[in-house]
C-alpha cells in the first residue's frame, strides 16, 4: 500500500478573487460585491479538492518566502496535504493573480503579477513521495514535471494530467498518461469537429486508458477501455465564479478513480464537485467534502454549512 493516494507537482500562486456586477468601462469604476484571498494553480487547487474529498495527498511545490508563499504552504497544511517535498525560496516572490468575475457574463478576467520563484529542479524532486503515491497529478509534461512523472511512473504510480491548453509536450509524452482529462480548448487544438466518441478513442489509442474532455456548461464526454463512451450533462446551478472549475474537476476525478469508481462515475463525481465550487467565488472556498457532494448528486441539495465557513475564512484577509 502506497503512503499517498495522490501526489502532484506545481508552482502555486495566490488568487485575489473579486466579484462585481459588471466589469467597468474605461475611466469608470464599480463596487466590489465579494473579495476573497485563496490559493491558485492548476495542480495546487486540484490537490486541495482531492484532500477535501478525503484523499491522502502530497504536493511538490516551490514558493517564495513572501507572505503569498507562506499562505500557499499554510493552505496546503490546513487541508492535510504533506508539504515535505516543497521548497520555500528565500528572497523570492510568489505569483499573484487578480481574478475578476462578473455577474453580467458569468465570465472571469485575470490580471497577474508573475513572481520570481523558479519551479523545482530535477535535483530537488522528493523521490520518497514520487515512489510512494498511487496516482501522480501533473498539468504539464516538460522540464522537472516530466522527470517527476517518469520517476513516479517507474515506481508504479498511475498518471493523471490536467490538459488545459493544447501542448506539443503533452502530445509527445502522452504515453506516460493513464487518465487524460482535457479541456474543450485542448480538444479544439486537436480536432475540428464534434465527433466526440471517435476522437476520444483516438486519444485513448495513444496510450491513456481513460480520456475525458470537459465542455464547460455542456458537461463532459469521455471514453475508457473498460466502460466505453459516455456523455454527461452538467448540473443546473447559479454560477458565481468559474475560476478553478477545471482544476477541482481533475482533483475530484482522480479521487473517484482511487475510490474504485468507473470512468463515468468519477466524471459524475467531478462534475458535482466542480458545479458546487462555482456557486462561490474563488477556486477553493466552494470545494465540497465527500458527504456534501454525495448528497448533492443524490438529492440536488447543497449543504452550505461548512462551505460558507470557508467562504468567511478566506474573505477576511490573507490568512497566514
Amino acid at each position: 500500500m502506497k503512503k499517498y493516494e495522490v501526489a502532484g507537482i506545481d508552482t502555486p500562486c495566490v488568487d485575489l478573487a473579486v466579484n462585481v456586477d459588471a466589469l467597468p468601462k474605461p475611466n469608470k469604476g464599480t463596487a466590489i460585491n465579494q473579495l476573497s484571498w485563496q490559493g491558485g494553480g492548476k495542480v495546487a487547487s486540484g490537490m486541495v479538492a482531492s484532500a477535501r474529498l478525503g484523499a491522502k495527498c502530497a504536493i511538490l511545490a516551490a514558493v517564495g518566502s513572501d507572505d503569498y508563499g507562506q499562505f500557499c504552504i499554510k493552505d496546503f497544511e490546513r487541508h492535510g496535504i504533506d508539504v515535505s517535498g516543497s521548497k520555500v525560496r528565500e528572497g523570492k516572490t510568489t505569483s499573484l493573480s487578480i481574478v475578476l468575475s462578473d455577474k453580467e457574463t458569468n465570465g472571469r478576467s485575470i490580471v497577474f503579477h508573475r513572481g520570481t520563484t523558479d519551479s523545482l529542479t530535477e535535483d530537488e524532486l522528493d523521490n520518497e513521495i514520487l515512489e510512494n503515491c498511487q496516482w501522480f497529478f501533473v498539468a504539464r509534461l516538460a522540464g522537472s514535471a516530466l522527470e517527476a512523472t517518469r520517476r513516479a511512473k517507474a515506481a508504479g504510480a498511475k498518471v493523471i494530467i490536467d490538459a488545459d491548453s493544447y501542448s506539443e509536450d503533452t502530445m509527445k509524452n502522452i504515453g506516460l498518461v493513464d487518465a487524460f482529462v482535457g479541456s474543450e480548448f485542448f480538444y479544439n487544438g486537436l480536432f475540428q469537429d464534434d465527433h466526440y466518441e471517435e476522437n476520444c478513442k483516438k486519444v485513448c489509442a495513444m496510450g491513456p486508458s481513460i480520456v475525458v474532455f470537459t465542455l464547460g456548461a455542456k458537461g463532459c464526454v469521455g471514453y475508457s477501455e473498460e466502460g466505453g463512451f459516455f456523455e454527461l450533462p452538467s448540473f443546473d446551478i447559479v454560477v458565481q465564479d468559474t475560476v478553478g472549475a477545471g482544476d477541482v474537476f481533475h482533483g475530484a476525478y482522480v479521487v473517484g478513480l482511487v475510490r474504485g469508481l468507473s470512468a463515468k462515475e468519477a466524471a459524475r463525481l467531478a462534475t458535482g464537485v466542480s458545479c458546487i465550487k462555482c456557486t462561490r467565488i474563488g477556486g477553493r472556498a466552494g470545494i465540497p467534502d465527500w458527504d456534501t457532494v454525495q448528497k448533492y448528486i443524490q438529492t440536488g441539495e447543497i449543504d452550505y454549512t461548512e462551505i460558507d465557513k470557508r467562504v468567511e475564512f478566506y474573505g477576511k484577509k490573507l490568512q497566514l
